[in-house]
């Protein structure tokens, strides 16, 4: 007997797209599969709030355990999957399981990179992308005295921002020239690198560590290519995530290396199977575009909802992305790649402004420090044929929304 669609992954991107499949008219039976024991949860809070305290486990849960009752979606949560047969139509559990499907939808997500370094299974080294490394971090941070976070992308950053908060004294080990040197342009990690210094954290770039010591063990310290040896009795890997395609990749997808690569409606080159999240990347060109946050993964499972449904439909959107450090909300609209001009909206020394990122005289993408609102106004400004010039975007007497009003059609 099949399950209709089944969706392998208990994430954002796997409740959307079983919703939305629902949602979209689809009456065949559901089913989400999950490794973790969980109800599926909000993962954004775990290196950002759950750790300060201001969320705790009971406001995790993506939807109670009745809305997939309401829905008829079943939930198979706490064994991996092995093995996908696409032939047989089936997905192989570990406890030896099987699950048939009609449609399948891979919302499997990514996994923390870990080090390849002698002492990198020392206690006291952790990685965070699950609720369970959450709660073992969270434990640790009640004692830890020195930190070391290796990697200086948003989650090492706003892990490190809490530390510091709590007492800690913490270093930051990036191996590029910069912070944030993935996920933002120098404007934006310039800006943060001087928030987290004035805050008491070391910063160090263009340094890799190379070794972890321990004592009993328990980790000590970290060393690095500058030839420092830093104490610290707890270590963040934040080194950057894997897709967990290999499933994918072993029942024959088109992949690029562990990322399922889809379509603008999450479709795979096999006509039955979908993805959607972070395992899953598209092509732009010759380039292949993988993009990490809770939008992508919701933008795409909706899409992928909803060709299950065959109600296939393509939706551009602008991706945005938010992180959380100290008193700073940082948000960012667009995809700076490319940009040949910014402006600043704003002072930098205030806490409060914008950068506008320009290719060719055209808007592509904004960041803003605590100005929500402005964020909204931006991402309608990129998707929006608006034309607004880096001038008015810079000059803070323009209102921003009269751009958007002029690029309307005559009713």
């Amino acid at each position: 007997m099949s399950d209709g669609l089944v969706v392998l992954g208990a994430s954002y991107a796997g409740v959307q797209i079983a919703v939305s499949a629902r949602e979209s008219g689809y009456e065949g039976p559901i089913a989400i599969l999950g490794d973790e024991a969980e109800l599926p949860y909000q993962r954004p809070p775990l290196s950002k709030g759950y750790l300060s305290g201001k969320v705790d486990d009971a406001t995790l849960p993506l939807r109670s355990a009745g809305f997939y009752e309401e829905y008829r979606i079943k939930l198979h949560l706490g064994t991996a999957a092995t093995a996908v047969d696409r032939r047989g139509r089936a997905v192989v559990l570990a406890d030896g399981t099987e699950h048939r499907f009609d449609r399948l939808a891979f919302a499997t997500g990514s996994r923390a990179r870990t080090l390849s370094l002698p002492g990198a299974d020392l206690d006291g080294v952790y990685t965070l992308r699950s609720l369970a490394d959450a709660r073992q971090l969270l434990a640790a941070m009640r004692t830890a005295e020195r930190a070391v976070v290796v990697g200086g992308g948003y989650i090492g950053l706003e892990v490190a921002s809490t530390l510091v908060t709590a007492g800690c004294q913490v270093t930051v080990l990036e191996a590029s020239d910069r912070l944030l040197s993935r996920a933002a342009a120098p404007p934006l990690a310039a800006f943060v690198t001087e928030a987290h210094r004035s805050r008491g954290v070391e910063v160090v770039t263009g340094v890799q560590a190379t070794r972890l010591l321990g004592e009993a063990g328990r980790v000590t310290s970290v060393e690095s290519t500058d030839h420092v040896s830093r104490p610290a009795n707890l270590v963040l890997v934040a080194a950057g995530a894997i897709p967990n395609g290999e499933l994918a990749v072993a029942s024959g997808l088109a992949c690029d290396q562990t990322a399922i690569i889809v379509d603008a409606c999450g479709r795979t080159n096999e006509p039955e199977v979908l993805a959607a999240g972070d395992c899953a990347a598209t092509r732009q060109g010759a380039a292949v575009l993988r993009l990490e946050s809770i939008q992508n993964a919701t933008d795409q499972g909706r899409a992928a909802g909803k060709a299950v449904a065959g109600r296939a439909e393509e939706h551009p959107v602008v991706p945005w992305f938010w992180s959380d450090q100290y008193e700073l909300k940082l948000q960012m609209a667009g995809l700076v790649a490319g940009y040949d001009r910014h402006v600043i909206r704003g002072r930098t020394d205030s806490g409060r402004f914008g950068i506008y990122y320009f290719r060719a005289g055209r808007l592509i993408a904004v960041d803003t420090v605590n100005k929500p609102g402005e964020h909204l106004t931006a991402r309608k400004l990129v998707a929006s044929p608006a034309g607004i010039t880096p001038e008015a975007a810079a000059d803070e007497s323009v209102n921003l929304r009269s751009f958007l009003k002029a690029a309307q059609p005559a009713s």
